[in-house]
């Protein structure tokens, strides 16, 4: 089964603040945020502490929010930011966000 993913048109700022209000989904952000534009990580190994199961919910949160893009390799899952199509339509907000939680 492939996940959707909203359209960089479909991409709604009440959506994507309300998925990235969460303070652990927040830290997924930063976490992507800091490897750069374009760069990939394994679902396991963004927030390693934390279970699974939880993870699951979240990854779907920000993907259906239009935070993140999950590519499937074999039975891994791979994450990436959403950076170039979150500027487009909101431009400045992640740096924003970014910033913002890391100071809380």
């Amino acid at each position: 089964m492939t996940a959707l993913h909203p359209t960089r048109e479909q991409i709604q700022l009440i959506e994507v603040m309300a998925a990235i209000g969460h303070p652990v989904r927040a830290q997924i952000v930063r976490t992507l945020w800091a490897q750069g534009p374009g760069e990939e990580l394994f679902c396991g190994s963004v927030l390693p502490d934390v279970p699974k199961s939880t993870l699951t919910n979240h990854w779907r949160v920000l993907r259906e929010a239009g935070v993140i893009r999950q590519r499937p390799e074999g039975r891994k899952l791979f994450i990436t930011l959403r950076r170039d199509d979150l500027d487009a339509r909101f431009p400045g907000l992640l740096d924003l966000v970014v910033q913002e939680s890391a100071a809380m």
